[in-house]
């Protein structure tokens, strides 16, 4: 039986120099795959709100929506350690809203550990959940909840202004205690001087080879998810042509009378030479 990942394994991978896998999950069957191909970290992003639920962005997403979503990918999620990403308003308003929510995330759906988008501006937020005994995961760089300051999704750090604002952000939330950070959509140079610069791991999504660790959007890497092709995504197989492929088959067995065939079903004996006749 594998070993139950902990807040103290995570860190370690730094500590070890040793990169590590991470993906976002949304529901037990993920959860329960990814867990047994050994992915130590599982986060229930709020991008559920567009790969899940087909809207626009991820503000809209809701907490009760997110919260659902966590508890069935901690059902199947027996050794990673389930993060559960904190929706756009959910920790923003005040430090009392941060940490109810952030407590409804445990209590109510099992997560581990939450993550929240922006630094220095959420220092009394992070600190507060974290008072409460909650392991917080930082997000700085490009903030999908920002979606509509930043006129959409755009790379960012690019100017010296913008590369020192992203560094002190990551380190207020490391001086706050959080475990984690996630580095999005960020030049790698500046990714990798982030990561030299802290003691907390770094994952990378958009951020080059350099940080400790690599998040993904789990339906991005398995050919779920064919609206777009993030240019920070590979895609590591096409699981959407062959769910069509089995779907045209299944469709085309019942049309002409193949399916179900006799070992699909039970007959009662006396009515198996009437069925069969």
């Amino acid at each position: 039986m594998k070993a139950k990942i902990t807040i103290r394994d995570i860190r370690k991978f730094k500590e070890d120099a040793a990169p590590f896998a991470t993906v976002t999950a949304y529901d037990y069957v993920s959860a329960q795959n990814a867990d047994t191909a050994g992915i130590p970290l599982l986060l229930v992003g709020d991008s559920a709100a567009m790969v899940i639920y087909g809207l626009d962005n991820t503000i809209p997403i809701s907490m009760d929506e997110l919260i659902f979503l966590t508890r069935a990918v901690r059902r199947g999620a027996k050794n990673a350690l389930v993060v559960a990403d904190m929706p756009f308003m959910s920790y923003q308003p005040s430090v009392e809203d941060a940490v109810r929510n952030a407590g409804r995330f445990v209590k109510e759906s099992g997560a581990e550990a939450v993550k929240l988008e922006g630094g220095t501006a959420y220092t009394s937020q992070i600190t507060a959940i974290m008072e409460a005994g909650i392991p917080v995961m930082g997000h700085v760089g490009l903030l999908p909840q920002s979606y509509h300051l930043s006129s959409g999704y755009r790379i960012q750090g690019k100017s010296k202004l913008e590369a020192e604002k992203i560094k002190d952000d990551a380190l207020a939330i490391q001086d706050c205690g959080a475990f984690a950070i996630v580095l999005e959509g960020i030049p790698a140079d500046l990714a990798e001087e982030i990561t030299a610069m802290l003691e907390i791991p770094t994952i990378g999504i958009g951020a080059g080879p350099r940080c400790d660790g690599q998040i993904q959007v789990l339906h991005d890497i398995i050919g779920l998810y064919n609206d777009h092709a993030p240019k920070h995504s590979k895609q590591f197989t096409n699981l959407s042509s062959l769910m069509q492929e089995a779907l045209k088959s299944y469709k085309s067995e019942v049309e002409n009378k193949q399916f179900p065939a006799a070992s699909h079903y039970i007959l009662r004996k006396n009515t198996a030479a009437k069925v069969s006749s």
